[in-house]
């Protein structure tokens, strides 16, 4: 018989979940230790059914291609097998007992930093801490690539695929590194590089990992939720995995691929303010629209917040966060919330420091004021610069951009333009609606007529362009 402290335990840990939600965990649990059914399982109590190891990858085997990657899977074992039941010696069992199941569910997705930490602890090394920075690593790899795989698996990428998005395993490596980046020593101090890799750290200073990295605990819940497909369908009460990866809107059926992969689109938009989140448009690709600088202009003006990514000739991807809508003006725009980032070699977001308020710049055909596209820094030194002579830029930073604090982003300091994207996110604008249809030369004859008598007016025209309508892709 379950001792009392043991059944207090796992009431406890039952409670956590709705009543549609323990159905759910009940099922999952019938399906993989194979007691659905069977005579005998009716008679038997809960406590003798169990699920081995054998069971939970035959479940993910039994589809044609795994839901889960096998690495992920024997993870998620040595965690259900860590829970420590009283009375029972740990950890000599090879079977997961329904307890240890439910709490393991609990723990993983309800519970505090305090109570997922010794579960995965042994998800990233079988014999617990203390663990060594390369072990971290490759649970954390694992972990990402199991969420790109699993979203990819199950049709979740909202419009966004392996195939037109760029190849995830660069960028599994970059966010995974982005990630470690946070692991601390007891004294504060963090190891960098192969140091990293070669240290050890306790499970205080991988408590403080989970509790400051939130993307750890995001990503197991999409593991376990999608990968098992448990409690999947029922609300959820975060929107933490509502918005990880947003709607994408613009790409599908034009055979184009983005310059951006899924865990870059994962890392960035969890940075955009949360109410931009949950889609992005296509406004512009140098591949689509070609180089040309007015084409640029035309596509992303009062469109609302975007995001700009380009790519150098030596295949270097960055760029920034435009708050408000881009207008072509002599001075700087935008607000705080700007930010420059980088996604190849390294994936990383540099916020405002405070310094100075040139966040954003956008000017077109004026003598006196430089023309280009510009973030952070100022005129001749922007953090990031896309000359209006399309196809050359720079990015000025000695030793740090003063307004985002962002390194020299490109290879070279002066670059070449190779690609260049950008994304509109949230909703449109009210006024970029349909207003896209009109032109200023529509609205305003005088203006017309003095831009004739200035011979201006094929530039003008040129600028114009109709709006794409925008497919459903939901």
């Amino acid at each position: 018989k379950m001792g009392n402290a043991e059944s207090n335990a796992y009431q406890d840990h039952l409670s956590r979940f709705l009543p549609e939600e323990q159905s759910d965990i009940d099922g999952l649990f019938d399906t993989l230790s194979g007691s659905s059914g069977s005579a005998g399982a009716k008679n038997a109590k809960a406590a003798k059914k169990a699920v081995t190891l054998a069971a939970l990858q035959a479940r993910q085997s039994a589809h044609t291609r795994e839901p889960l990657p096998e690495p992920m899977t024997a993870r998620l074992y040595n965690g259900m097998k860590s829970i420590d039941l009283p009375g029972k010696s740990s950890g000599l069992s090879e079977q997961i007992a329904k307890e240890q199941f439910v709490i393991f569910m609990s723990n993983l997705l309800k519970g505090n930093a305090d109570e997922k930490i010794s579960i995965i602890m042994r998800m990233i090394a079988k014999t617990g801490g203390p663990l060594k920075g390369k072990q971290i690593q490759e649970f954390t790899e694992d972990l990402i690539t199991s969420v790109v795989h699993v979203l990819s698996y199950r049709k979740e990428l909202k419009g966004w695929s392996l195939e037109n998005t760029r190849d995830s395993s660069s960028g599994v490596k970059a966010l995974a590194s982005e990630l470690l980046s946070e692991l601390k020593l007891p004294d504060g101090t963090k190891p960098v590089g192969s140091q990293l890799l070669e240290t050890n750290f306790d499970q205080s200073a991988i408590e403080d990992w989970v509790y400051r990295v939130p993307q750890i605990s995001v990503f197991l819940s999409v593991v376990i939720r999608q990968g098992l497909h448990v409690l999947h369908s029922l609300p959820d009460q975060t929107n933490d995995i509502l918005n990880l990866v947003p709607h994408c809107k613009g790409i599908r059926g034009r055979g184009v691929v983005s310059l951006f992969d899924i865990p870059a689109i994962i890392y960035i938009n969890s940075h955009l303010p949360a109410e931009m989140q949950h889609k992005w448009q296509l406004l512009f690709s140098s591949r689509l629209h070609g180089e040309s600088f007015s084409q640029l202009c035309a596509h992303i003006v009062s469109k609302g917040p975007c995001l700009v990514i380009v790519r150098d000739s030596d295949g270097f991807l960055f760029g920034g966060f435009a708050s408000h809508s881009w207008e072509v003006k002599p001075q700087f725009q935008g607000d705080n919330r700007c930010f420059l980032f980088s996604v190849f070699p390294t994936l990383a977001v540099y916020t405002y420091t405070g310094y100075n308020d040139h966040y954003m710049y956008l000017n077109h055909g004026q003598q006196t004021m430089p023309n280009g596209l510009g973030m952070g820094g100022q005129h001749g030194y922007f953090g990031l610069w896309i000359d209006s002579d399309y196809g050359k830029g720079h990015s000025k930073a000695k030793p740090r951009c003063t307004t985002y604090n962002s390194p020299q982003l490109s290879a070279k300091e002066d670059f070449t333009l190779d690609a260049m994207e950008v994304w509109a996110v949230g909703d449109a604008p009210e006024s970029a609606g349909r207003k896209g249809k009109k032109s200023i030369l529509d609205v305003d004859p005088q203006a017309q007529a003095l831009l004739e008598m200035a011979g201006k007016s094929r530039q003008s025209e040129g600028l114009r362009e109709p709006m794409e309508e925008e497919e459903d892709e939901d």
